[in-house]
């Protein structure tokens, strides 16, 4: 189905603003700016955005991908980790994403609003579903009862971001991250519930 005047004015918007703020910043880039190599009106991106922060919020948030964040249902705690912590914008886009971060904690440290506005529509989601997951592997007894939540969150997402730091200094982080953190959590901290350990007597 062909996408509608207005949504293929929306994603040019969003692509010229990642653009111009990669290239100059975030500070040095305009409304206007924008409206020009986008070709879409400043009226109307007023329209779908109340302000520059606003724009760039969105545009940040789809180049992270966090605009496809999964929401686990398998029921697979390990799998289910896996999926929020392997997020990541599509590969096409991994150099601007590299060219971007500087520039956008440049900003974030200026304007404290403006952070705190990221981190609330960035580490929340997938915060908020690795806690999930972490009390429901408590509850089935796959975690200790007294496992602390937020340090396990801590665990997992720490070497995440790591690995973006990397990226941003151009250095390859180690391939298949997600699935070795996930491991090496399970492998620290996880116990064998009455399923499992009845599943490996019998496979002895």
């Amino acid at each position: 189905m062909p996408r509608s005047r207005s949504t293929r004015a929306h994603q040019q918007v969003l692509d010229a603003a990642l653009k111009l703020f990669a290239r100059r910043g975030i500070d040095p880039t305009s409304m206007d700016a924008i409206a020009a190599a986008s070709g879409v009106s400043k009226a109307t991106i007023y329209k779908h955005w109340r302000d520059k922060d606003a724009l760039c919020l969105e545009a940040l948030a789809r180049l992270h991908g966090l605009d496809e964040l999964p929401t686990p249902k398998t029921g697979d705690h390990r799998a289910d980790m896996i999926a929020v912590l392997s997020c990541h914008p599509p590969e096409r886009q991994s150099d601007l994403q590299a060219r971007m971060m500087p520039h956008f904690m440049a900003y974030a440290a200026r304007n404290p609003a403006f952070g705190n506005a990221w981190r609330r529509r960035v580490m929340e989601p997938p915060r908020i579903q690795l806690v999930r997951l972490i009390k429901r592997a408590i509850a089935d007894g796959s975690l200790a009862a007294g496992f602390h939540v937020d340090i396990g969150v801590a665990m997992l997402v720490g070497p995440m971001m790591y690995g973006r730091v990397l990226s941003v200094l151009g250095r390859k982080s180690p391939p298949n991250m997600a699935e070795r953190v996930v491991e090496g959590f399970w492998k620290a901290f996880g116990r064998a519930t009455p399923a499992s350990r009845k599943t490996r007597r019998k496979a002895r």
